[in-house]
C-alpha cells in the first residue's frame, strides 16, 4: 500500500497540480509584497521625477537591508521542510523559533545604518535633494523592517504544512491597505494631510506590522500550527538550531545580496548619469522586479518541496518536483518576455504623468530598457529557480561561491566596459547584468545536476 501511495505522489500530475497549488500562492504573496513598492513608485510618481527618483532610491536601500536578512529566514523553509518530511515536531518548533531569533537580532544591528541614510546617499554621488527625500522616507520606513522578517520567517511553517494561500491572503490585504493609506497620506485625500515622502513611510511600516499580527493569529488559531507551540517559552534558546539558522542563512544572505547590490550599484550609477536616467531605470526595475516574483514564488515551492521529499528519501520525488518547477518556470519566463517586448513604452507609462514635462524623456529612454528586462526573465528566472533547488538540499555555500563570481567579476565587470569605454551608457549596464544572471543561470544549474546525479547514485547502491 505504502509504495502505491508513493507511485501516486510520484506521478507527473501530481507534481505539477503540487507545484501549482503551493507556487501560485506563493507568486501572489510575492506580487502583492512588490505591490506595495510598486504602488509607494505609481503614487509618488505623481509628484514629479524627484520624487520618483527619491523613492527608487529609498526602495532599493531599504530592500538591500531587508533582502540580506530574509536570508535567515529563506534558511528556516528546508529546516522546517525536511523536518515535517520526517515528522520532526521538535526540530520544526526550533527551527523556526531561533530563526525568529536571528531576523530579530539583525533588525537591532541594521537601525544604525538608516539613521545616516542620506550621509550615505550623498557620498554615493546622489543628487542632494534626492537624498534628502530618500532619507525623509527611511528614517521612518526601516520601523516595518523586523515585523516584516518575522513574517516572512513564519511562512516558512505554513508553507510546508501546504497553507501557502494564508500568506497570500495577508499579503493582498495589506497591499488593499496600504495603496489606501498612501493614497490618502501622500497626496492628501479622505480629509487626511499631503505627506508626501513622509506619509508613505509611515503607511509602509503600519503594514509590515499588520502582516505579522495577521500572521501570529493565523498560526495560533488552526490546531496543526499551534501545536508547534512558538511562543510558549519563546525566550528559552536552542542553539544548536541558531547557529544551523546561521550556517544556512548567510550563505543565502550573501548570494542574495551579491545580486540586489548589484541593482543597487546599477541605480547609483544611472543616478551619477543624470535624474531621467535614474527614472528611467526606475521603471524598468520595477517591472523586472514585477516579472521576477513569479520565479521568486515558485523558488520557495521548489525549496519546500524539493526539501519535503529529501527528507522522506524520496529521490524520485526530488527529480520530479524539480523538473515540474522548471517546467512551469520556463512556460511563464517565456510568456512575460513576449508581453515586454510587445509594449514597452505602454508598459512604463504606468508609473509616469504622461503630462509632466518629464515624462516624454523618461519614457523614452525607458522603452528599450523594459525590452531588456523582458529577456532578463528567462536567465533570472532559471537561476532563482536553481537557487531555490539547491536550498532544498540545504546546499547554499557553494551556489553562494557561484553566484558572486556571475554578479560581479562577470556581471560588474561587463556593465562597466559596455557602459562607460564602449560608450553604450545605461543601456551598457543593464546589457552586463544580463550577462551575469546567464552565467549564474549556468552554474547553479549545473551545480544542482551535479548533487542530483550524486544522490541518485548513492541511492541506487
Amino acid at each position: 500500500m505504502h509504495m502505491t501511495v508513493r507511485r501516486e505522489e510520484n506521478s507527473w500530475g501530481s507534481h505539477f497540480r503540487a507545484t501549482l497549488a503551493l507556487g501560485i500562492p506563493l507568486i501572489g504573496a510575492q506580487l502583492a509584497q512588490l505591490g506595495i513598492h510598486t504602488t509607494d513608485v505609481v503614487i509618488l510618481g505623481r509628484l514629479g521625477a524627484t520624487h520618483l527618483a527619491a523613492i527608487v532610491l529609498a526602495g532599493q536601500f531599504f530592500f538591500t537591508f531587508f533582502i540580506f536578512g530574509s536570508g535567515f529566514a529563506t534558511a528556516v523553509i528546508p529546516m522546517v521542510a525536511q523536518a515535517y518530511g520526517r515528522g520532526d515536531v521538535v526540530s520544526v518548533r526550533r527551527s523556526v523559533r531561533m530563526g525568529m531569533w536571528v531576523v530579530l537580532l539583525y533588525s537591532i544591528i541594521t537601525f544604525p545604518l538608516f539613521s545616516y541614510a542620506g550621509d550615505i546617499l550623498l557620498f554615493a554621488d546622489q543628487k542632494p535633494e534626492v537624498a534628502a527625500l530618500a532619507h525623509e522616507y527611511l528614517a521612518i520606513a526601516h520601523w516595518g523592517m523586523p515585523p516584516a522578517l518575522l513574517f516572512m520567517t513564519l511562512r516558512g511553517l505554513v508553507s510546508a504544512h501546504g497553507k501557502a494561500g494564508i500568506i497570500m491572503t495577508i499579503t493582498l490585504v495589506i497591499l488593499v491597505v496600504n495603496a489606501i493609506f498612501a493614497y490618502a497620506l501622500v497626496l492628501g485625500h479622505f480629509g487626511l494631510p499631503a505627506l508626501g515622502m513622509k506619509g508613505a513611510a509611515y503607511v509602509s511600516a503600519g503594514v509590515n506590522l499588520l502582516s505579522f499580527i495577521l500572521m501570529v493569529a493565523y498560526v495560533q488559531s488552526r490546531p496543526e500550527l499551534r501545536r508547534y507551540e512558538l511562543f510558549v517559552r519563546f525566550w528559552r534558546p536552542d542553539w544548536q538550531a541558531f547557529v544551523e539558522v546561521l550556517h544556512l542563512g548567510l550563505p543565502i544572505s550573501l548570494t542574495v545580496i551579491a545580486e540586489v547590490s548589484l541593482f543597487t550599484v546599477a541605480s547609483l550609477l544611472m543616478g551619477a548619469i543624470g535624474t531621467i536616467e535614474l527614472a528611467a531605470h526606475g521603471i524598468a526595475l520595477q517591472l523586472a522586479s514585477i516579472a521576477f516574483m513569479f520565479p521568486y514564488g515558485l523558488a520557495q515551492a521548489a525549496t519546500v518541496r524539493v526539501g519535503v521529499a529529501h527528507g522522506r528519501n524520496d529521490h524520485l520525488g526530488v527529480v520530479r518536483a524539480s523538473i515540474a518547477v522548471l517546467v512551469v518556470a520556463t512556460a511563464i519566463a517565456i510568456t512575460g518576455t513576449a508581453l515586454f517586448a510587445i509594449a514597452p513604452v505602454q508598459l512604463a507609462g504606468i508609473f509616469l504623468d504622461r503630462h509632466s514635462s518629464e515624462a516624454a524623456a523618461v519614457l523614452a529612454y525607458a522603452g528599450p530598457l523594459v525590452i531588456i528586462a523582458g529577456i532578463f526573465q528567462l536567465v533570472d528566472g532559471l537561476q532563482a529557480i536553481a537557487a531555490g533547488l539547491l536550498r532544498g538540499l540545504k546546499d547554499t555555500r557553494v551556489p553562494m561561491v557561484l553566484a558572486m563570481i556571475a554578479y560581479w567579476p562577470i556581471g560588474f565587470g561587463c556593465a562597466l566596459l559596455f557602459a562607460f569605454p564602449l560608450g553604450f551608457g545605461g543601456i551598457g549596464v543593464w546589457f552586463g547584468f544580463l550577462g551575469g544572471l546567464a552565467a549564474a543561470a549556468v552554474m547553479l544549474c549545473w551545480r544542482y545536476y551535479v548533487l542530483l546525479r550524486r544522490e541518485g547514485q548513492s541511492a541506487a547502491s
